[in-house]
């Protein structure tokens, strides 16, 4: 396979590019790319008239590869983050209802307001890896 071979000015263009994006911009959009893959993975936003067919191992790794992300971004951009932590603990109810064996199987209902969390002097057992309601 040959490379393709740029012009003196998209070598710049690229060059440019290089030297404005930074690591931040990369992991946000990577973390963005996952949560939207895992939703539609989920069967959640399927074209209409599509019967969704989800993908719950699909879901699980790009909910952990999000959990992952997440933290490298807290020290800068913790403000910033609500919509993405928001999103990724109502793909984490989805797939511990769906997945899981939480409610009937069927095709999943768009999450609704974040349960409460327990309060202090109350523990929340985990699973290890997601956080599973109700466990």
């Amino acid at each position: 396979m040959s490379q393709p071979e740029f012009s003196e000015e998209e070598l710049r263009q690229l060059e440019a590019e290089m030297e404005r994006i930074t690591v931040d911009d990369v992991l946000i959009q990577s973390t963005v790319t996952l949560l939207n893959l895992a939703a539609r993975k989920a069967g959640l936003g399927a074209p209409p008239g599509e019967a969704p067919v989800p993908d719950w191992d699909q879901v699980r790794q790009a909910i952990e590869g999000a959990r992952a992300l997440l933290p490298l971004l807290e020290s800068r951009h913790a403000e910033e983050l609500g919509p993405l932590r928001d999103t990724l603990a109502r793909l984490q109810v989805v797939y511990a209802q769906q997945a899981g064996g939480g409610t009937p199987a069927g095709p999943p209902e768009p999450p609704g307001e974040p349960k409460p969390q327990p309060g202090p002097g109350q523990a929340q057992k985990s699973s290890g890896r997601l956080w599973i309601p109700g466990q």
